[in-house]
Protein backbone atom coordinates (compact mmCIF):
# COMPACT_ATOMS: atom_id res chain seq x y z
CA UNK A 1 0.00 0.00 0.00
CA UNK A 2 1.35 3.34 -0.88
CA UNK A 3 1.28 6.30 0.85
CA UNK A 4 -1.62 7.98 -0.94
CA UNK A 5 -3.57 4.79 -0.29
CA UNK A 6 -2.79 4.56 3.34
CA UNK A 7 -4.17 8.74 3.70
CA UNK A 8 -7.50 7.95 1.70
CA UNK A 9 -8.29 4.90 3.47
CA UNK A 10 -8.07 7.10 6.61
CA UNK A 11 -9.84 10.03 5.63
CA UNK A 12 -12.47 7.32 5.19
CA UNK A 13 -11.88 5.88 7.93
CA UNK A 14 -10.90 2.46 6.73
CA UNK A 15 -8.58 -0.27 7.62
CA UNK A 16 -5.00 0.56 6.06
CA UNK A 17 -1.66 -1.55 6.67
CA UNK A 18 -0.78 1.23 9.24
CA UNK A 19 -1.32 4.94 10.57
CA UNK A 20 -0.46 7.66 8.15
CA UNK A 21 2.49 9.62 9.21
CA UNK A 22 2.73 13.61 9.12
CA UNK A 23 5.79 16.01 9.58
CA UNK A 24 6.21 19.79 10.54
CA UNK A 25 8.91 21.46 12.31
CA UNK A 26 10.48 25.03 12.70
CA UNK A 27 13.56 25.33 10.35
CA UNK A 28 15.76 25.45 13.13
CA UNK A 29 15.31 22.06 14.76
CA UNK A 30 14.16 20.83 10.86
CA UNK A 31 18.02 21.49 10.14
CA UNK A 32 19.22 19.79 13.16
CA UNK A 33 16.89 16.87 12.31
CA UNK A 34 18.15 16.88 8.59
CA UNK A 35 21.78 16.39 9.36
CA UNK A 36 21.02 13.83 12.14
CA UNK A 37 19.14 11.53 9.42
CA UNK A 38 21.80 12.34 6.95
CA UNK A 39 19.20 14.25 4.57
CA UNK A 40 20.36 16.06 1.69
CA UNK A 41 16.98 17.80 1.39
CA UNK A 42 13.69 18.74 2.66
CA UNK A 43 11.86 15.92 1.07
CA UNK A 44 14.31 13.26 2.20
CA UNK A 45 13.79 14.14 5.68
CA UNK A 46 10.20 13.06 4.59
CA UNK A 47 11.02 10.15 3.40
CA UNK A 48 13.45 9.00 6.26
CA UNK A 49 10.67 9.17 8.51
CA UNK A 50 8.28 8.01 6.77
CA UNK A 51 5.77 10.68 5.76
CA UNK A 52 2.95 10.01 3.87
CA UNK A 53 1.52 13.44 3.26
CA UNK A 54 3.20 16.54 0.70
CA UNK A 55 1.68 19.83 -0.20
CA UNK A 56 1.54 21.69 -3.62
CA UNK A 57 2.72 25.30 -3.38
CA UNK A 58 2.22 28.03 -6.30
CA UNK A 59 4.61 30.91 -5.59
CA UNK A 60 3.53 34.48 -5.59
CA UNK A 61 4.82 36.49 -8.96
CA UNK A 62 2.86 40.03 -8.53
CA UNK A 63 3.85 43.24 -7.73
CA UNK A 64 4.35 43.74 -4.02
CA UNK A 65 2.40 46.73 -2.86
CA UNK A 66 2.72 46.91 0.81
CA UNK A 67 5.46 49.43 2.61
CA UNK A 68 8.88 48.11 3.28
CA UNK A 69 10.20 48.78 7.04
CA UNK A 70 14.00 48.65 7.55
CA UNK A 71 14.53 45.37 9.87
CA UNK A 72 11.48 43.52 9.20
CA UNK A 73 9.82 41.19 6.67
CA UNK A 74 6.60 42.20 5.01
CA UNK A 75 4.81 39.07 3.44
CA UNK A 76 4.30 39.82 -0.25
CA UNK A 77 1.02 38.16 -0.18
CA UNK A 78 -0.84 39.14 3.14
CA UNK A 79 0.82 42.25 4.07
CA UNK A 80 1.81 41.41 7.96
CA UNK A 81 5.38 42.45 9.34
CA UNK A 82 7.26 40.07 11.22
CA UNK A 83 10.92 40.58 12.99
CA UNK A 84 13.36 37.98 14.24
CA UNK A 85 13.35 37.10 17.63
CA UNK A 86 16.07 35.12 19.55
CA UNK A 87 16.17 32.85 22.20
CA UNK A 88 18.43 30.40 23.47
CA UNK A 89 17.21 27.76 21.34
CA UNK A 90 16.89 29.45 17.90
CA UNK A 91 14.35 31.76 17.33
CA UNK A 92 10.89 32.89 15.52
CA UNK A 93 9.46 35.41 13.47
CA UNK A 94 7.15 37.85 15.80
CA UNK A 95 4.37 39.77 13.82
CA UNK A 96 4.49 43.05 14.78
CA UNK A 97 3.59 46.99 13.33
CA UNK A 98 0.20 45.69 12.67
CA UNK A 99 -1.12 47.93 9.51
CA UNK A 100 -4.47 48.21 9.92
CA UNK A 101 -4.75 48.46 13.60
CA UNK A 102 -6.88 51.37 14.29
CA UNK A 103 -7.55 51.86 10.80
CA UNK A 104 -10.11 53.74 9.60
CA UNK A 105 -13.09 52.26 7.09
CA UNK A 106 -11.43 54.00 4.00
CA UNK A 107 -8.12 52.63 4.88
CA UNK A 108 -9.70 48.78 5.70
CA UNK A 109 -11.26 48.96 2.48
CA UNK A 110 -8.18 50.36 0.16
CA UNK A 111 -5.92 47.65 2.22
CA UNK A 112 -4.65 45.93 -0.82
CA UNK A 113 -5.09 41.80 -1.76
CA UNK A 114 -3.66 40.39 -4.31
CA UNK A 115 -5.35 38.57 -7.25
CA UNK A 116 -5.90 34.68 -7.77
CA UNK A 117 -3.50 35.73 -10.99
CA UNK A 118 -0.84 36.46 -9.68
CA UNK A 119 0.64 33.42 -8.50
CA UNK A 120 2.19 30.95 -10.82
CA UNK A 121 0.59 27.45 -11.40
CA UNK A 122 3.33 26.47 -13.97
CA UNK A 123 4.76 24.55 -11.43
CA UNK A 124 1.52 22.28 -10.19
CA UNK A 125 2.10 19.91 -12.86
CA UNK A 126 5.58 18.70 -11.81
CA UNK A 127 4.77 19.07 -8.34
CA UNK A 128 2.27 16.40 -9.13
CA UNK A 129 3.90 14.29 -10.75
CA UNK A 130 6.59 14.11 -8.40
CA UNK A 131 4.68 12.99 -5.31
CA UNK A 132 2.28 10.86 -7.01
CA UNK A 133 2.44 8.48 -4.44
CA UNK A 134 1.78 10.64 -1.92
CA UNK A 135 -1.32 12.23 -0.20
CA UNK A 136 -1.22 15.45 -1.89
CA UNK A 137 -3.05 18.52 -0.23
CA UNK A 138 -4.14 21.88 -1.67
CA UNK A 139 -3.82 24.56 0.80
CA UNK A 140 -2.73 24.12 4.45
CA UNK A 141 -3.81 25.56 7.68
CA UNK A 142 -3.25 29.32 6.94
CA UNK A 143 -6.18 28.80 4.35
CA UNK A 144 -9.55 30.45 5.67
CA UNK A 145 -7.91 31.48 8.46
CA UNK A 146 -10.06 34.67 9.64
CA UNK A 147 -9.03 35.42 13.21
CA UNK A 148 -5.48 34.53 12.50
CA UNK A 149 -5.22 36.24 9.54
CA UNK A 150 -6.79 39.35 9.82
CA UNK A 151 -5.01 39.48 13.57
CA UNK A 152 -1.39 39.94 11.41
CA UNK A 153 -2.87 42.74 10.04
CA UNK A 154 -5.15 44.30 12.38
CA UNK A 155 -3.60 43.18 15.81
CA UNK A 156 -6.07 40.61 18.04
CA UNK A 157 -7.71 43.10 19.44
CA UNK A 158 -8.92 45.00 16.97
CA UNK A 159 -9.73 41.26 15.09
CA UNK A 160 -12.00 40.16 18.02
CA UNK A 161 -14.06 43.40 18.37
CA UNK A 162 -14.56 44.19 14.82
CA UNK A 163 -16.02 40.66 14.55
CA UNK A 164 -18.25 40.78 17.45
CA UNK A 165 -19.61 43.87 16.15
CA UNK A 166 -19.86 42.85 12.35
CA UNK A 167 -17.72 45.89 11.49
CA UNK A 168 -18.55 46.38 7.57
CA UNK A 169 -15.00 47.19 6.71
CA UNK A 170 -13.40 44.01 8.11
CA UNK A 171 -15.91 42.09 7.06
CA UNK A 172 -15.49 43.65 3.86
CA UNK A 173 -11.83 42.66 3.66
CA UNK A 174 -12.18 39.20 5.10
CA UNK A 175 -14.68 38.12 2.16
CA UNK A 176 -11.52 40.07 -0.46
CA UNK A 177 -9.01 37.92 1.04
CA UNK A 178 -11.01 34.63 1.01
CA UNK A 179 -11.89 35.06 -2.87
CA UNK A 180 -8.40 35.22 -3.71
CA UNK A 181 -7.85 32.42 -1.34
CA UNK A 182 -10.68 30.39 -3.31
CA UNK A 183 -9.53 31.37 -7.02
CA UNK A 184 -5.96 31.21 -5.89
CA UNK A 185 -6.84 27.35 -4.30
CA UNK A 186 -9.44 26.58 -7.68
CA UNK A 187 -6.48 27.57 -10.28
CA UNK A 188 -4.34 24.67 -7.90
CA UNK A 189 -7.02 21.96 -8.70
CA UNK A 190 -7.46 22.13 -12.20
CA UNK A 191 -4.04 22.69 -12.96
CA UNK A 192 -3.33 19.85 -10.91
CA UNK A 193 -5.80 17.78 -13.43
CA UNK A 194 -6.79 15.00 -10.80
CA UNK A 195 -3.43 15.21 -9.01
CA UNK A 196 -4.84 16.80 -5.46
CA UNK A 197 -5.95 14.35 -2.78
CA UNK A 198 -7.88 16.52 -0.38
CA UNK A 199 -8.17 20.75 0.47
CA UNK A 200 -6.54 21.79 4.04
CA UNK A 201 -7.54 25.06 5.52
CA UNK A 202 -7.38 26.18 9.35
CA UNK A 203 -9.05 28.53 12.00
CA UNK A 204 -7.83 28.76 15.97
CA UNK A 205 -10.76 28.56 18.02
CA UNK A 206 -9.45 27.42 21.40
CA UNK A 207 -7.40 28.12 24.10
CA UNK A 208 -5.80 25.89 26.06
CA UNK A 209 -9.12 25.96 28.55
CA UNK A 210 -11.88 26.75 26.22
CA UNK A 211 -13.88 28.55 23.12
CA UNK A 212 -11.76 31.66 22.32
CA UNK A 213 -14.78 33.10 20.81
CA UNK A 214 -18.87 31.99 21.12
CA UNK A 215 -20.63 29.52 19.18
CA UNK A 216 -22.96 31.97 18.06
CA UNK A 217 -20.05 34.12 16.69
CA UNK A 218 -18.82 31.28 14.94
CA UNK A 219 -22.19 30.64 13.16
CA UNK A 220 -23.02 33.67 12.07
CA UNK A 221 -19.44 35.57 10.98
CA UNK A 222 -17.04 32.47 10.55
CA UNK A 223 -18.87 29.53 9.70
CA UNK A 224 -20.30 31.29 6.36
CA UNK A 225 -16.99 31.79 4.95
CA UNK A 226 -15.67 28.51 5.75
CA UNK A 227 -17.97 26.73 4.15
CA UNK A 228 -17.15 28.51 0.82
CA UNK A 229 -13.99 26.58 1.09
CA UNK A 230 -15.77 23.61 2.32
CA UNK A 231 -18.06 23.56 -0.93
CA UNK A 232 -15.34 24.06 -3.26
CA UNK A 233 -13.51 21.11 -2.45
CA UNK A 234 -16.38 18.77 -2.64
CA UNK A 235 -17.14 20.10 -5.87
CA UNK A 236 -14.02 18.12 -6.58
CA UNK A 237 -14.52 15.36 -4.65
CA UNK A 238 -12.44 16.44 -2.11
CA UNK A 239 -12.18 15.39 1.84
CA UNK A 240 -11.06 18.53 3.91
CA UNK A 241 -9.36 18.83 7.24
CA UNK A 242 -9.87 21.53 9.49
CA UNK A 243 -6.45 22.70 11.59
CA UNK A 244 -7.09 24.59 14.93
CA UNK A 245 -5.23 24.73 18.02
CA UNK A 246 -6.47 25.03 21.46
CA UNK A 247 -9.98 23.58 22.77
CA UNK A 248 -11.80 23.23 19.76
CA UNK A 249 -14.16 20.43 19.82
CA UNK A 250 -16.64 22.45 20.99
CA UNK A 251 -17.21 23.34 16.91
CA UNK A 252 -16.86 19.55 15.77
CA UNK A 253 -20.50 19.34 15.52
CA UNK A 254 -21.10 22.12 13.13
CA UNK A 255 -18.02 21.09 11.45
CA UNK A 256 -19.46 17.49 10.66
CA UNK A 257 -23.06 19.28 9.71
CA UNK A 258 -20.65 21.21 7.12
CA UNK A 259 -18.91 18.45 5.56
CA UNK A 260 -15.59 18.26 7.61
CA UNK A 261 -14.05 14.93 6.94
CA UNK A 262 -11.04 15.62 9.44
CA UNK A 263 -9.12 17.49 12.05
CA UNK A 264 -5.97 18.49 12.74
CA UNK A 265 -3.56 19.49 15.51
CA UNK A 266 -5.63 18.10 18.73
CA UNK A 267 -3.54 19.11 21.51
CA UNK A 268 -4.10 16.39 24.37
CA UNK A 269 -3.61 19.16 26.89
CA UNK A 270 -6.15 21.33 26.02
CA UNK A 271 -10.01 20.99 27.54
CA UNK A 272 -11.48 18.33 25.98
CA UNK A 273 -9.47 17.41 23.64
CA UNK A 274 -7.48 14.43 25.35
CA UNK A 275 -7.67 11.72 22.62
CA UNK A 276 -10.31 9.58 24.66
CA UNK A 277 -12.50 12.35 24.86
CA UNK A 278 -12.02 13.02 20.80
CA UNK A 279 -13.14 9.04 19.86
CA UNK A 280 -15.80 8.98 22.63
CA UNK A 281 -17.57 12.08 20.96
CA UNK A 282 -16.51 12.04 17.33
CA UNK A 283 -15.21 8.24 16.20
CA UNK A 284 -17.17 7.30 12.96
CA UNK A 285 -17.49 11.14 12.20
CA UNK A 286 -14.58 12.36 11.70
CA UNK A 287 -11.02 11.72 11.25
CA UNK A 288 -7.99 12.63 13.54
CA UNK A 289 -4.61 14.80 12.47
CA UNK A 290 -2.39 15.52 15.53
CA UNK A 291 -1.99 14.64 18.92
CA UNK A 292 1.52 14.74 19.72
CA UNK A 293 2.01 17.57 21.26
CA UNK A 294 5.10 19.72 20.41
CA UNK A 295 4.65 20.93 24.45
CA UNK A 296 4.60 17.52 25.88
CA UNK A 297 7.62 14.90 25.64
CA UNK A 298 8.25 15.35 22.51
CA UNK A 299 10.15 18.49 23.76
CA UNK A 300 10.79 17.99 27.56
CA UNK A 301 11.17 14.07 27.99
CA UNK A 302 13.25 11.19 26.93
CA UNK A 303 13.15 9.03 23.84
CA UNK A 304 11.81 6.62 26.24
CA UNK A 305 8.79 8.12 27.10
CA UNK A 306 8.31 9.64 23.24
CA UNK A 307 7.75 5.90 22.91
CA UNK A 308 5.67 5.56 25.58
CA UNK A 309 3.13 8.42 24.54
CA UNK A 310 2.99 7.39 21.03
CA UNK A 311 2.29 3.56 21.82
CA UNK A 312 -0.50 5.01 24.31
CA UNK A 313 -1.88 7.46 21.84
CA UNK A 314 -1.80 4.49 19.65
CA UNK A 315 -3.89 2.28 21.50
CA UNK A 316 -6.63 5.02 22.02
CA UNK A 317 -6.86 6.35 18.00
CA UNK A 318 -5.80 2.86 16.29
CA UNK A 319 -9.17 0.92 16.27
CA UNK A 320 -11.12 3.37 14.49
CA UNK A 321 -9.29 3.53 11.55
CA UNK A 322 -9.44 7.53 11.12
CA UNK A 323 -6.19 8.49 12.57
CA UNK A 324 -2.74 10.13 11.01
CA UNK A 325 0.04 10.53 13.51
CA UNK A 326 1.67 14.04 13.67
CA UNK A 327 2.59 16.63 16.15
CA UNK A 328 0.17 19.26 17.72
CA UNK A 329 2.03 22.22 15.54
CA UNK A 330 5.37 23.03 14.37
CA UNK A 331 8.04 21.00 16.41
CA UNK A 332 9.88 23.59 18.59
CA UNK A 333 13.71 24.25 18.57
CA UNK A 334 13.86 22.91 22.20
CA UNK A 335 13.07 19.37 21.49
CA UNK A 336 16.19 16.71 21.52
CA UNK A 337 16.53 15.83 17.89
CA UNK A 338 16.37 12.07 19.19
CA UNK A 339 12.81 12.69 20.52
CA UNK A 340 12.12 13.94 17.09
CA UNK A 341 13.18 10.29 15.58
CA UNK A 342 12.21 8.08 18.29
CA UNK A 343 8.54 9.59 17.93
CA UNK A 344 8.72 8.07 14.11
CA UNK A 345 10.19 4.65 14.88
CA UNK A 346 7.36 4.59 17.72
CA UNK A 347 4.70 5.21 15.11
CA UNK A 348 6.06 3.29 12.30
CA UNK A 349 6.38 0.28 14.25
CA UNK A 350 3.22 0.41 16.59
CA UNK A 351 1.38 1.60 13.98
CA UNK A 352 0.72 -1.27 12.16
CA UNK A 353 -2.52 -2.78 11.82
Amino acid sequence: MNSKQRVMRAFAREKSDRVPLDYNANPTIHAKIQKALGASSYDDVLNALNVDFRGVYVPFNGEVKFKRIEGLKVDPVYGFYTRWVDNEFGGYDDFCNFPLAGATEEEVDNFHVPSPDEFDYSFVPDQVKAYGEFAISCGDPGFADVINATGRVMGMEDTLVNLMIEDPATIRYIERRSEMELGKLERIIEAAKGGIDFMWIGEDLGTQIGPMISLDLYRKVLRPIHQKYIDLAKSYDLPVMVHSCGSSSWVYEDFIEMGVDAVDTLQPEAADMSPSYLVEKFAGRLSFHGCISTAGPLAYGSAEDVVKNVKETLEIMKPNYGYMLAPTHAIQDNTPVENVIAMYRAAKEYGKY
